[in-house]
């Protein structure tokens, strides 16, 4: 009858012994570089002894199967040193601790890895979508249409005006409305909003033309002789124009106002006046 056993390092002895009572041992064989077919017979002891030299790991032994008089054959491996097929979730493996397989390899490189790239992923994402602030640009006024109404003695002028709308963003913007109005003398003489206008592209500016419709009448009728005296050449009024931007992204709305001055000739139809920039009109400190 056979038994499958390991040998080991600390049941070396008892194993041979075994051996030496049951009066069998396996046999090796091994043919020599140089022989012409003789056969050696070698123990498991001088085996052991030749790993054991060598320095090897207690889990690098051979399977190794003798006879003797007490033995009983392995249960689970019938004598073979394999196990059954469909067993091998029933089955415990018994490994010694110094086993390499219980010692996975480069396990601090893999996670330190996987945290640098979590880490440089979250900040390329941070860094792309953050929202940026969105520039406006005040131009000036690009042309002005002037028309009167003798009978009412009333003045109505067409403002156009020139905004740049700066994208600083790494993705598109949508300019959803733009509100205008124009004061003369603290009272608004027009309004207007312009709704549903275009897109603005990452990191791109463009330039948006609105219009404000105005009219001098009723208490404001002194600005008619004025505006159609002809002893002087250019009828200019100061106006403050206000307009409010409003952008959005991603669900989120932006609002950004400007507020300036603007000289306009209420005496005839102007265009494109270059030079002539906005100012401010300081306030006088209560």
């Amino acid at each position: 009858m056979s038994v499958c056993k390991r040998i080991n390092k600390t049941s070396s002895n008892r194993s041979y012994s075994g051996v030496t009572m049951g009066k069998s041992f396996s046999h090796l064989f091994k043919q020599s570089g140089q022989g012409e077919g003789q056969e050696s017979l070698t123990s498991p002891l001088e085996d052991s002894q030749t790993e054991e030299g060598k320095g090897g790991d207690v889990s690098q032994f051979p399977y190794v199967e003798f006879t003797g008089r007490d033995s009983v054959t392995c249960p689970t491996c019938q004598g073979t040193g394999r196990i059954p097929r469909g067993q091998e979730n029933q089955l415990v493996a018994l490994i010694p601790y110094s086993d390499q397989r219980l010692r996975p390899r480069r396990t601090k490189l893999y996670v330190s890895a996987s945290v640098v790239v979590c880490l440089l992923l979250s900040s390329l994402a941070v860094f792309f979508l953050f929202p940026r602030s969105i520039d406006v640009s005040y131009v000036g006024v690009k042309s002005v249409f002037v028309s009167y109404d003798k009978d009412k003695r009333s003045v109505y002028l067409n403002i156009t005006n020139t905004l740049n709308i700066t994208n600083n963003n790494y993705y598109s913007v949508e300019v959803a409305n733009i509100t205008a109005q124009v004061q003369f003398a603290k009272t608004v003489i027009g309004k207007s909003r312009i709704s549903n206008i275009t897109a603005i592209s990452p990191l791109d500016m463009k330039q948006i033309d609105y219009m404000v419709s105005t009219t001098f009448a009723d208490e404001m009728n002194y600005m008619y002789d004025y505006c159609i005296l002809q002893t002087i050449k250019v009828h200019n009024i100061v106006v403050m124009m206000q307009v409010t931007v409003t952008t959005t992204y991603f669900g989120h709305v932006e609002q950004v106002s400007q507020e300036m001055y603007q000289y306009v000739d209420c005496g005839g139809n102007t265009t494109t006046i270059k030079g002539m920039k906005p100012f401010s009109i300081p306030h006088p400190a209560e």
